[in-house]
């Protein structure tokens, strides 16, 4: 079935999703970094791959997902609920800002909508998975801040002037970079998105750059030693 896609240790059912699985999303998945979190938050997870991978990278984990559209966030619980990691993960159809837990999480991360004042796209769902409100990042940061424990760190992708936004917003609330991965198509081509990590202690930052393609089609070694654990490929 071609909405189907086969990783590892799990598939991904993608019906229903306006947005479908995206380098962006995976690169997220596999990069993130944490020592050993206990409970994990994944804001906006569409397909629920993102989730997926934090759940098998991290064995222990309880994985929460929370997704707006109800048809996506029905289609993620599938896939929660089909896969080996099931008991660890729990799916909710609500926005982040109306979103409440009791407990704090470690590690929270999100591949959000990130197009704001741009050109509204005509399929209503693929708009609500692409574009956001003027206040969105605002909102996105300051619930972020709320459900973060102490030590834990928030993990985010966006496109560079997006990706500044949320930085300087998280600033504001304590929230400091720690990590930039800038991701690049290939050597020869600028970044066109920041991974990036914060988090509430004050530490010097390290950047990289990341290549996804050595040639046109050929993607590089370090690209695919990232993925040799999901991808059926490598």
């Amino acid at each position: 079935m071609e909405n189907i896609f086969r990783f590892k240790q799990f598939e991904v059912d993608q019906s229903n999703c306006a947005m479908k699985i995206n380098t962006d999303g995976v690169l997220l998945g596999a990069m993130t970094k944490h020592e050993n979190p206990k409970r994990i938050l994944d804001i906006g997870t569409g397909t629920g791959v993102i989730a997926l991978m934090l759940a098998q990278r991290f064995p222990t984990a309880q994985v929460h997902a929370v997704e707006i559209d109800e048809q996506a966030s029905a289609t993620a619980a599938r896939n929660f609920e089909n896969s080996v990691f099931s008991k660890r993960l729990t799916n909710n159809n609500i926005s982040i800002e109306q979103y409440n837990n009791p407990e704090k999480f470690d590690l929270i991360v999100t591949n959000p909508p990130f197009f704001v004042n741009d050109y509204k796209n005509a399929e209503p769902k693929k708009e609500m998975a692409r574009h956001a409100s003027h206040t969105f990042f605002a909102e996105l940061i300051k619930k972020v801040g709320e459900l973060l424990s102490e030590n834990a760190c928030f993990w985010f992708v966006l496109p560079i002037k997006q990706a500044e936004e949320v930085v300087g917003r998280g600033e504001e609330l304590g929230l400091f970079t720690q990590k930039v991965i800038k991701l690049h198509s290939d050597v020869s081509k600028p970044e066109f998105r920041r991974i990036v990590c914060l988090g509430r202690e004050k530490i010097e930052v390290v950047e990289e750059d990341f290549m996804i393609y050595e040639s046109e089609k050929k993607y590089t070694k370090a690209y695919e030693l990232l993925l040799k654990d999901f991808f059926l490929a490598y």
